[in-house]
């Protein structure tokens, strides 16, 4: 069979590695024009743009009338959206990231439809079971604003969907800050390719900054596109794919400009503590995953603890009047003698979620990245434990709380006056407004 030749000026391709099928725009040895091709492949050259076809499907009819029409309309819709939000972008950063967000969103099928064909793996069927379940659980539980997220799924075409970097100075622990338009300072910038991430890190650093690049499975656009499950999420055992739904249907919910650290510990808190509490009422109390998702939140708990000790140490470090290179000196005993200590502490424990953090090479913006999600748990814990345990009345309780332009003091007030008596609260409208943006997109 003749080989197919990619439309590379068009950038529509999709590829499945899975099922070695690919879906775009190819040019046919015998035609002048493109055609939208359905393909399962034996090869594809990405050098030459050649296909390999076992066999093809043309739909040739779809080229005009639905599929560029459609396209450019979610380019369209997804574009000004990242072009205003990304105030100070660079331009090539703005359209990769409107066209990266764009195909995941033109890619998503819905999990009901999936959950129809016969030949689903059984592992695939439950898990997308228990997607649809817990996003009904935290509509109709929990009150989040779940809107169409994660009734649908999608994929990328690569092995991690976005890379994250931070940084953070060499002697502070307060880290460098991105402006977006519409969601504040954000202490973190994702990127969907590796090679540009290393580059801002390189740059980042000949400034003089420590920096950090992690991969990341999921991201929220706070409720202004109905997210889609990622095929990334499917490797995940159940309890962390639970948390992790919970975690980022919660941003859709309650979000505060400018406030990174406050929104990721919250929505942590909330994760874990929804996800307890489904697998509680779903399996019961001495099921596996309940108390796998118990253990796991005494984990997030035990090292936010510790990790808030070992930053207050670096705080006082570098808060004394040194030389910049003595405090650079004094701090690597600080990592070293850190590290020792957790190890010690978790010693025995395999299964620890924190474990690697004994292995990991620290730096300032590693730390500031674990207190971006790990900060006064704690806290957020007190409320809930002051709430009876409703962890719907809590969140109302928090949103209703922040008041100010430091979330996190707003709370520790709440938490204080719900301990000091027994309070009524979530009597307001939880929509109420507060003078402070915690919305959830729109």
């Amino acid at each position: 069979m003749a080989p197919l030749r990619f439309c590379k000026s068009l950038r529509l391709r999709i590829f499945d590695p899975t099922r070695n099928y690919v879906h775009g725009l190819f040019l046919h040895a015998d035609e002048s024009v493109p055609m939208l091709v359905l393909a399962r492949i034996d090869r594809f050259d990405g050098s030459s743009g050649l296909l390999f076809p076992r066999s093809f499907v043309i739909e040739r009819k779809y080229l005009v009338r639905r599929f560029i029409p459609f396209k450019l309309k979610l380019l369209v819709a997804v574009f000004p959206l990242f072009a205003l939000s990304c105030a100070g972008c660079s331009p090539a950063y703005v359209f990769r990231a409107a066209y990266e967000e764009g195909k995941i969103l033109w890619r998503r099928q819905p999990i009901e439809e999936a959950l129809q064909k016969t030949d689903l793996d059984p592992k695939t069927r439950d898990q997308f079971k228990l997607v649809l379940d817990v996003r009904e659980y935290a509509r109709d539980q929990l009150k989040f604003n779940v809107k169409g997220s994660y009734a649908s799924y999608s994929y990328v075409d690569r092995a991690n969907l976005t890379y994250v970097l931070m940084a953070a100075p060499k002697t502070d622990l307060r880290p460098y800050t991105w402006w977006f338009l519409i969601i504040g300072r954000v202490p973190y910038r994702g990127f969907f390719s590796q090679q540009e991430a290393l580059a801002e890190a390189q740059a980042l650093e000949k400034q003089g900054y420590d920096t950090y690049i992690r991969t990341s499975a999921a991201f929220s656009t706070l409720g202004w596109f109905d997210d889609p499950l990622l095929a990334h999420l499917l490797r995940y055992e159940r309890v962390t794919l639970a948390e992790t739904i919970f975690h980022e249907l919660f941003h859709n919910t309650l979000y505060v400009g400018s406030a990174g650290d406050f929104n990721e510990s919250l929505a942590n808190f909330v994760g874990h503590r929804a996800a307890i509490l489904y697998f509680r009422e779903r399996y019961g109390e001495k099921s596996a995953e309940h108390l796998r998702a118990v253990e796991s939140w005494n984990e997030a708990l035990e090292f936010s603890g510790y990790i808030s000790g070992v930053g207050a140490s670096l705080k006082e470090l570098y808060a004394k009047d040194l030389p910049e290179e003595e405090k650079i000196r004094l701090r690597e005993k600080i990592f070293s003698d850190g590290q020792k200590y957790w190890a010690q502490q978790i010693a025995g424990r395999s299964r620890h979620r924190y474990r690697s953090f004994t292995q990991d090479k620290i730096n300032n913006a590693v730390l500031a990245n674990h207190l971006l999600y790990l900060k006064d748990l704690e806290v957020f814990e007190s409320v809930y434990e002051a709430t009876g345990k409703d962890l719907a009345r809590s969140v109302v309780a928090i949103k209703e709380a922040v008041r100010s332009r430091n979330p996190f003091a707003d709370v520790r007030v709440l938490a204080k006056k719900l301990n000091g008596q027994d309070s009524q609260i979530g009597g307001r409208d939880p929509e109420s407004s507060n003078g402070v943006d915690v919305g959830g997109g729109s």
